[in-house]
């Protein structure tokens, strides 16, 4: 295809019942992210933080899995001074585009989703414990969505440990649409609710706003977060977007 860009906006809600959003986001020209910092660990936000703001410096063909090497050694010397910080984990994903698709880097479970003529695609898979047990025949995908830790991870970015994010291209087609968001929306809708919201949006931001409304139309128990972006011939040049708890200083 020609040489095409992203038409891009980004949103994120504390939601209803968190006092603290630990979930960020960047939104750019050349890079989508979203980070979750984890709920039940010391100071999510701050790892959240760290991620998006060492991504937010990533030069045009920068090398993803280096930058997440980069995030993982400044959550560890960040807690080695203040140990307070030991724990504090973040999921990532994050899309970097190069005119004709993405380079994918993912680990936890914020997701990314493509929606193509009409149909919904999830692109990561999460790394939480009900997935292996999907994946390993254990559990039908009916009995993941209800089990009771349904969102245990078994791979983020959190000090003391190293996992390797899965790393992968993705080639984009004009008219792509596409969704990276927190649990807190993909926990909580099915995906026909994302499909149709994703949809029946004219524009990247009317999604990113009716997404946030239905996720804190069935509660809002988790901070809520996505980023959505078209691929368009052209796009007017907009400055990249941070959201969550990257954006407070």
């Amino acid at each position: 295809m020609a040489h095409h860009v992203l038409r891009f906006a980004a949103g994120s809600d504390v939601g209803m019942r968190r006092k603290v959003n630990e979930d960020s986001a960047l939104a750019g020209p050349r890079l989508l992210a979203v980070a979750d910092g984890m709920g039940g660990h010391p100071h999510g936000d701050v790892a959240s933080r760290t991620a998006i703001t060492i991504l937010s410096g990533l030069g045009p063909g920068g090398d993803l899995a280096g930058a997440v090497t980069e995030i993982a050694d400044r959550l560890d010397a960040l807690a080695r001074h203040e140990p307070d910080l030991m724990g504090m984990g973040t999921t990532l994903t994050v899309m970097a585009w190069d005119g004709g698709g993405f380079a994918v880097a993912h680990i936890g479970d914020s997701r990314a989703y493509l929606l193509r003529t009409g149909d919904l695609f999830q692109l990561t898979r999460d790394h939480t414990m009900v997935q292996s047990l999907v994946d390993g025949g254990q559990l039908t995908r009916a009995e993941a969505d209800r089990h009771p830790k349904g969102s245990m991870l078994v791979k983020a970015l959190q000090t003391g440990t190293r996992s390797e994010p899965d790393v992968f291209r993705h080639d984009a087609l004009p008219g792509d649409r596409y969704l990276l968001c927190s649990d807190g929306v993909s926990g909580f809708l099915p995906p026909d609710a994302i499909r149709e919201a994703l949809a029946g949006a004219a524009r990247p931001e009317d999604a990113v706003t009716r997404l946030i409304g239905l996720a804190n139309g069935t509660g809002g128990l988790d901070n809520i977060t996505c980023v959505v972006a078209d691929v368009v011939p052209s796009a007017p040049e907009v400055s990249p977007l941070v959201v969550g708890a990257a954006a407070r200083r």
